[in-house]
């Protein structure tokens, strides 16, 4: 799709117009080559990584063994991974400011080049989007990784000192821009533009860094907090009030939530692709590229050896529980989410490991009434939740979702199943209210009979919601959000204290 064909350099495996001298050659505008970093630049995610998560996401774990060629160098598995993902470049968020300079130079009637340090696999991919808008590549292959000062050598050698404009994004690009005749940065932090400043007269700032620890806190969906409040559902229906069991059971609502938000930055990494594909969730940090991967990468383990580190000072059980969580999260990211049904078990499953969780931190039983409860009512809003993506998708024109084992003529039958599910989770409820056993926990035991009314309540209702196309999101996530749910769960919660 490129417009102008060039041979291979021998040395660093990138185009070069003839001119290999590396001397000053003074030039009118229009024969003042403009050059366009890749990575954070004209498109704000990195190429290497996102081929990384990918290839992981496609064919699990067995991705990170590559062949003794790419394990050699940086270069190799830069070629490894790219091989290996199928990213839709169509899809890339690219920079707004970016893409305006490059039409502005070729309406100047200047060349356009990409010089990066991604495989060229992603570089061709990236050209053919923009046809006739570039003229060359500069990129990595598998045996050179084109960054740095090796970049810098294989455009002096091609264009001359002074004799192309470069835009880039990092410290890494600093081995370029003392070589161009313009420095244009984007993203810069403004230690590094200042230094850019001092050592380039004719640096031009495109755009600002963006606020990448807001978009990382997004990233980390504290919103979704909420959930880990089933750590206190044992304390209240154990009627554990005290103090201690408070704090005990605060410390495991922040040590699930820390964990909680490793495994979202983890599964929003490897959903990237089937994100940007969706109507709401291409807004998402990492996928609307305002969020930088690396960073979600290193805040993965930080987050999880935090949430165990507070999970030490509560009994055995519940890092046990927590760990179990954990590796069933895992798991779940990288293969469970994409079978039929066994996700929404699987969902069902972690959401009732919250419960039993609270219940180690403050060392009290769950009954099989809970338990059996919580699985039906947890199964019933994962299925909820597949009905409004699969809802979404088919009211949108798209096709069934590559990244899930449903279609779109399955809708009838996942609410049927939703249906079936929180019908069962009332009929649960009625039975436990019927038992024996609560006669012995409760004074007024006749009371709880106000809870079925009020979950039937619910229940129908958010499926109806979802019917109507009312529901844009997670069922809880839309609750929090909805004065009627919060109305319910506050008299929910009278009906089982007046119980006492």
């Amino acid at each position: 799709m490129m417009s102008h064909e060039f041979k291979a350099d021998a040395e660093y495996g990138a185009p070069f117009t003839g001119d290999e001298t590396g001397i000053d050659r003074p030039a009118e505008d229009t024969n003042i080559a403009l050059v366009v970093d890749l990575d954070g630049t004209l498109v704000r995610s990195d190429l290497f990584l996102e081929s990384i998560f990918d290839s992981i996401a496609r064919n699990g774990w067995r991705a990170l063994l590559p062949s003794n060629s790419a394990i050699g160098s940086r270069a190799g598995l830069k070629a490894h991974f790219a091989g290996l993902s199928q990213i839709d470049y169509a899809r890339l968020p690219f920079s707004e400011q970016v893409l305006a300079s490059i039409v502005a130079a070729k309406d100047q009637g200047r060349k356009v080049y990409l010089a990066t340090a991604a495989n060229r696999q992603h570089a061709e991919a990236v050209a053919a989007q923009m046809p006739f808008l570039l003229d060359g590549i500069f990129a990595s292959d598998e045996a050179i990784n084109l960054k740095g000062q090796r970049k810098a050598d294989a455009l002096i050698a091609a264009f001359g000192r002074n004799g192309f404009d470069y835009i880039g994004n990092s410290g890494d690009d600093f081995h370029i821009w003392p070589h161009a005749r313009k420095a244009l940065s984007i993203g810069l932090s403004a230690r590094q533009s200042n230094r850019l400043d001092a050592a380039h007269p004719s640096h031009v700032k495109l755009a600002p860094r963006h606020d990448r620890y807001r978009a990382l806190w997004a990233a980390m969906r504290p919103h979704q907090y909420a959930k880990n409040a089933l750590i206190f559902v044992p304390a209240l229906t154990s009627h554990e009030f005290t103090p201690a069991a408070l704090l005990a059971a605060a410390l495991a609502f922040i040590a699930f939530s820390l964990c909680a938000s490793g495994v979202y930055l983890l599964n929003d990494l490897l959903d990237l692709q089937a994100d940007r594909a969706h109507p709401s969730k291409h807004l998402r940090p990492f996928a609307a590229g305002r969020a930088s991967l690396a960073s979600g990468l290193v805040l993965i383990p930080a987050l999880t050896i935090a949430a165990f580190a507070v999970a030490s000072l509560l009994p055995p059980l519940f890092p046990l529980l927590l760990a179990v969580y954990f590796a069933g999260t895992l798991i779940y990211s990288l293969s469970l989410k994409k079978k039929m049904i066994v996700d929404v078990v699987t969902l069902a499953i972690l959401y009732t490991i919250r419960i039993f969780a609270g219940a180690a931190a403050i060392d009290v039983v769950v009954s099989e009434w809970l338990f059996t409860f919580s699985l039906m009512i947890f199964a019933a809003l994962a299925l909820t939740k597949r009905h409004i993506e699969l809802a979404a998708r088919f009211d949108n024109g798209l096709a069934d979702p590559d990244n899930r084992d449903y279609r779109l003529t399955d809708l009838p039958v996942i609410a049927a199943l939703a249906a079936a599910a929180g019908m069962n989770s009332i009929t649960v409820l009625a039975l436990y209210v019927s038992s024996p056993e609560v006669a012995s926990l409760y004074s007024h035991p006749h009371i709880l009979w106000g809870l079925c009314p009020l979950f039937l309540y619910w229940t129908s209702r958010t499926l109806m919601l979802a019917h109507r196309r009312m529901l844009h999101d997670d069922p809880i996530t839309f609750a929090l959000r909805d004065r009627k749910s919060w109305l319910v769960g506050f008299s929910i919660i009278a009906v089982i204290l007046a119980a006492r």
